[in-house]
Parts: structure tokens; C-alpha cells; sequence
């Protein structure tokens, strides 16, 4: 039965016709490949932009069609082990990391007992998809029995998502300023564990929009206190001008998956921005 809301041929027809054209020189040509279908044509420099813009679509409608609404996010080193790997690990310090794994796991199975309540649509928990933190995350929401993004990127070395994200929520980006946007598109909160330069990146992309009122205020989570006031002089900043005062009331500093979840429950800012301060 003809479908009267697509009175055109499909694209997929299309594709396998091709398959099946004549052997003449001008049926092989590479300029008779149908655009969409010609792998070299659309991985030209000049078609960057078009990829650009699959890249942001593809997950979009993905997650769309799962009718996921609102996501939490984790962001967190990839090289922190498993408890049960510690030993292992490169450095003491990292060795002593592990336990932000555990706290990572408890917080996305606890977030995820109450989106398995909205039938996965509302919180769903949002990882990079890889090791470390980023499997914890994925790990808690497969113990509540429920869904979990992964979103992960290639890489020079090898990098493949972890066996705990949902396959049908995988996804895998050649962009990361595109894989960025799918992390805070519907982010609802933002919990951040210790990590190196991508952790780094994503947490002050987050708080830049923030701060800038490009994005709602939404709680953000640093796990471990000791470890961000280490690495980063908030209170430098601020004595600088470079930040105000103000802007440290964006993030909480927490220790446990609970005390995560009582900041978020209590959480007073709301809206975005509407002026800086100290500007």
C-alpha cells in the first residue's frame, strides 16, 4: 500500500539500484555515486560542515526516539580502576581514587532507580562511554535495571564503549565539540570526579556556560574536595577578579553518592543568568 506521506522514492531504493547499474565506464565513475551514498565525497574537507551537522542529528534523534527528556551527567578520569584493580594502578594516588569508582556506581544506580520510574525518560545517566568513572556510571544504572547513555569518541589509541552502556543509547563521535553538546543538551545535573585534561574540559565548558547564562544552573558536583583544591586555587581566582565571589555558589564540592543527592534534592539556583557578576 502506497504511504501518502512519502509519495517519493526511498532513498534505500536508490542506494540498491545503484548497486545493480551496468559495467560501463560512465555507470563506475565515481562522479555518478549518489552523494549520500559516496563515503569519499562526504569525507571531503568541504563537506566538514555537513558532517558537523549528522554528528549532532544522529544521537538527537537517537535519543528522541528512546524518549529520553533529561539526562545526569558524570564526568571523571578515565584511568581510575576498579576497587578490585587497584593494585594495578600506575600511581598510589590513583590507587586511592578508586573509591570515587564505588561512588560513582552508587550515585547512577540510586539517579537511575528514580528515572526507572519515568520509564527511562527523565535522568537518564550520560557517561563518556569509556573506562574509569565513565564505566562506573554506566555500571550503577545497569544495577537499578535501567537505560544509560554512552557517548563516546574516537581516538588514536584504541577506545571502545564499555559493556555496561545500553547498545541502542551508544554513540560514537569524530567532533568533540559536538559530543559536548549532546553531554549538557538536556543535563539536569552535573556530577564531575577526579580526572586529567578531558575531565578538565568538560567541567569548565559546563561552568563557562553557566556562569555566562548560555545554560541553566543546574547542580553541579565535584567529587572530592582535597582533590579540586589541589589541582585548582578557586580562592586565587576570585582575589584576582578573574572570577567573582558568586561564581563559586555554581558547584558544591561532595564526598559520597548521598551527599550528591542531598545537594541536588535542595538545590536553590534555577534559570539562567541574566547578568554576570563582577562585571
Amino acid at each position: 500500500m502506497r504511504d501518502d506521506r512519502k509519495p517519493f522514492r526511498d532513498a534505500h531504493q536508490d542506494i540498491d539500484y545503484a548497486k545493480h547499474l551496468p559495467n560501463t565506464p560512465q555507470a563506475q565513475s565515481p562522479a555518478y555515486r549518489l552523494a549520500f551514498a559516496d563515503q569519499d565525497f562526504l569525507t571531503r574537507d568541504e563537506l566538514r560542515p555537513v558532517r558537523l551537522q549528522l554528528e549532532l542529528l544522529k544521537p538527537e534523534m537517537g535519543l528522541d526516539e528512546h524518549g529520553i527528556k533529561s539526562t545526569v551527567v558524570l564526568f571523571g578520569g578515565a584511568r581510575i580502576p576498579r576497587p578490585e584493580d587497584r593494585d594495578g594502578a600506575r600511581s598510589d594516588a590513583l590507587r586511592d581514587m578508586s573509591k570515587y569508582y564505588e561512588e560513582a556506581r552508587a550515585f547512577a544506580r540510586v539517579i537511575t532507580e528514580r528515572s526507572v520510574a519515568t520509564d527511562c525518560s527523565e535522568n537518564v545517566i550520560v557517561t563518556g562511554g569509556g573506562p574509569g568513572v565513565m564505566e562506573a556510571g554506566n555500571r550503577g544504572a545497569a544495577d537499578a535495571g535501567g537505560c544509560s547513555i554512552g557517548l563516546n569518541i574516537v581516538l588514536p589509541h584504541e577506545q571502545e564503549p564499555n559493556h555496561y552502556v545500553t547498545p541502542e543509547l551508544c554513540f560514537n563521535f569524530h567532533y568533540f565539540g559536538i559530543r559536548k553538546m549532546h553531554f549538557l543538551m538536556r543535563a539536569k545535573a552535573i556530577a564531575v570526579f577526579p580526572g586529567g585534561f578531558g575531565t578538565m574540559d568538560e567541567t569548565f565548558e559546563a561552568l563557562t556556560l553557566i556562569q555566562t547564562g548560555r545554560m541553566e544552573q543546574v547542580p553541579v558536583l565535584l567529587f572530592g574536595e582535597a582533590f579540586w583544591r589541589e589541582i585548582i586555587n578557586w580562592d586565587a581566582l576570585v582575589r584576582a577578579g578573574t572570577i567573582s565571589a558568586d561564581d563559586l555558589n555554581l558547584f558544591r564540592f561532595v564526598e559520597t553518592a548521598q551527599e550528591a543527592l542531598d545537594v541536588i534534592d535542595g538545590w536553590t539556583l534555577s534559570g539562567k543568568r541574566g547578568e554576570i557578576p563582577g562585571r
